[in-house]
C-alpha cells in the first residue's frame, strides 16, 4: 500500500460515523448489511449515511453489492489487510512476531466473557 492510499483510509477512519459504519460492518463479516440497516443501528439518516459510505468505499475500506433494490456493504478485506500491512510492516525493529499477538487482541480467552 502506498502512504497515499493509507492516508486516504485512515482519514476515512478519522471521523466518528465512518469508524462506528466500519467497526459495525467487520463485525457483521463479508455477507455485510444492506444500508438502511446500518443506518438503523447507528442512527443516522439515510442520506448522510450515504456520504460516509462513500468515503469509506472510496478508501477501499468497504465493498458494496447490489441485491435486487438493495445495496450492500461490508468490509473490504484485501483493503483492512493492505491499510494493517502498512501499518506494522517495520514493526517492532525487524521482530514481526512481536506483532502477531495483534489478529487475537480484540477476541476474548476461551472460556471467558469479554
Amino acid at each position: 500500500m502506498e502512504t497515499s492510499d493509507a492516508l486516504q483510509a485512515l482519514g476515512a477512519l478519522a471521523q466518528e460515523t465512518r469508524l462506528e459504519v466500519f467497526r459495525l460492518l467487520v463485525r457483521t463479516g463479508p455477507l455485510g448489511l444492506p444500508a438502511g440497516t446500518i443506518a438503523e443501528r447507528i442512527g443516522v439518516p439515510p442520506a448522510t449515511l450515504s456520504f460516509h459510505l462513500k468515503e469509506l468505499e472510496r478508501a477501499r475500506l468497504l465493498s458494496a453489492r447490489r441485491e435486487s433494490r438493495q445495496i450492500y456493504y461490508a468490509p473490504d478485506v484485501e483493503g483492512m489487510r493492505g491499510l494493517l500491512a502498512f501499518l506494522t510492516e517495520d514493526c517492532c525493529g525487524g521482530h514481526p512476531e512481536i506483532c502477531a499477538p495483534l489478529a487475537a487482541a480484540g477476541r476474548p480467552v476461551q472460556g471467558k466473557a469479554p
